[in-house]
């Protein structure tokens, strides 16, 4: 495994034995290539056979290709360097070489309509004066919420399984809408301070306006195999504009309004913002109530000390990241080294990283396609932390101001592994299929 010391706010060294390379790939011919390109990731072969295709014809993880949105009526250009390995993808977290500005979901940005005509703070680069102040406003609000953190997410929990246990009876019950609602409110409380349960309609169908006004702005370069062509010609050819959903926007905004003024006020004043799945329950089952049932119950310090919940946390972020494709735009001619070449990248080049093979890459993680529960755990899996870049950044660098490593890069693992040990202190076992909660089996009393 290499050795390079990779941070947040610095690529790796460059290693100058290695041979230099012309950038493999091409983007075919003007508007056929991208085209063809945008057919094949979206449609006949999904993302990760597209990418894993192209790095064996180029006999390389960095070449040239095109990925959605493109032609015809979007004003993007779909040319992209694919940047596949860790070594090469680290790049993207240095702020000295790449850029972030408008580039969220490649060389297209939805309209601001729908985010009431502001660049939020994922569309800005780091150069902009407003990041700083959007980013530390958001890691202050992060932390004044950890005194609430476990109580209100034991709370809702403990509401969500009853719900599913009443239902049980009748068949398997989807997790799909009861970890959504679940997701919803523990967000709203803990980040605007703002209870759905004080709207009616927020606290019924809040999810689902989120869910809408989110998948309209995604829907360009979300792959979809099933209804083709139809996806094709009426989802991916053209953006949808905001009239759709701005009820659903205009809810939630109100919302948040009247039921987040606190945490409204402060932005205004302070930042001055206008393996077997039996087996590994048992194991998990064990470590979450020795650490839990001592006495201290559950807690931010306890499941800190759960190193098993933890690693199974980070394996799962390997495997499924929760955002798959990062961009970075060239600020200046540089060279990019992969594992065994090096590349020159010119100023004005996108950079385009896949994260669900990047997190698979053979020469860092051993038996890369496996879910191994313990990866993670002893100095080993402590080492392997700095590979970890489901965040915008490695596991071990730090989020601020001055990088785009999302704000709630520590808090997105601790809330999952709370919810983990929280299912495990409730029951011995979970079964699950289909995406449906089929069983739960309570401790003896």
């Amino acid at each position: 495994m290499s050795n390079n010391n990779i941070t947040s706010s610095s690529s790796p060294p460059l290693n100058t034995s290695l041979p230099v390379r012309e950038i493999p790939g091409s983007y075919g011919l003007p508007l056929l290539g991208p085209l063809t390109d945008r057919l094949n990731y979206s449609w006949f072969q999904g993302p990760e056979t597209f990418f894993r295709k192209r790095i064996e014809k180029n006999k390389s993880t960095v070449f040239r290709t095109n990925v959605p949105p493109s032609f015809p009526f979007f004003v993007a250009n779909p040319n992209v360097v694919a940047v596949l390995d860790c070594k090469s993808f680290a790049h993207m977290f240095d702020m000295e070489l790449v850029e972030k500005k408008n580039i969220l979901v490649g060389d297209w940005m939805p309209s601001t309509r729908f985010t009431g005509d502001r660049r939020v703070c994922a569309y800005l680069d780091t150069s902009e004066p407003q990041h700083e102040q959007l980013k530390n406003f958001a890691m202050d609000t992060l932390k004044r919420s950890s005194t609430i953190w476990v109580p209100t997410l034991t709370t809702l929990l403990d509401t969500m399984w009853d719900t599913i246990e009443s239902e049980l009876d009748s068949g398997p019950v989807s997790y799909l809408v009861p970890i959504q609602k679940f997701i919803f409110a523990f967000a709203s409380i803990c980040i605007a301070g703002a209870d759905p349960a004080n709207s009616s309609d927020i606290a019924d169908k809040g999810y689902i306006r989120m869910d809408r006004w989110l998948a309209l702005q995604l829907l360009p370069i979300v792959p979809i195999t099933v209804f083709q062509p139809l996806v094709e010609i009426f989802l991916h050819s053209f953006p949808y504009p905001y009239f759709l959903v701005s009820r659903d926007y205009n809810k939630l905004h109100k919302f948040i309004e009247n039921e987040g003024k606190e945490v409204i006020s402060r932005a205004q004043t302070e930042f001055k913002l206008t393996s077997d799945e039996t087996g590994v329950q048992e194991k998990l089952r064990k470590e979450v109530r020795e650490k839990a049932g001592s006495g201290s119950g559950l807690s931010l310090r306890s499941v800190q000390e759960m190193e098993l919940v933890q690693s199974f946390v980070y394996e799962t972020l390997r495997l499924n990241p929760p955002v798959p494709l990062q961009y970075g735009r060239a600020r200046k001619d540089f060279e990019l080294s992969s594992h065994d070449s090096v590349f020159k990248i010119k100023k004005g080049e996108l950079l385009c990283g896949f994260q669900p093979l990047v997190m698979r890459d053979p020469k860092v993680f051993d038996d890369p396609e496996t879910f191994v529960p313990d990866r993670f755990t002893g100095e080993k899996g402590k080492e392997l932390l700095t590979y970890l870049y489901w965040s915008n950044g490695p596991q071990t660098g730090m989020s601020s101001g001055s990088n785009k490593q999302c704000a709630a890069k520590d808090y997105v693992p601790l809330t999952t592994s709370l919810f983990l040990a929280h299912m495990f202190m409730r029951y011995d076992s979970v079964a699950i299929t289909n995406a449906s909660f089929t069983a739960v089996d309570k401790p003896t009393p």
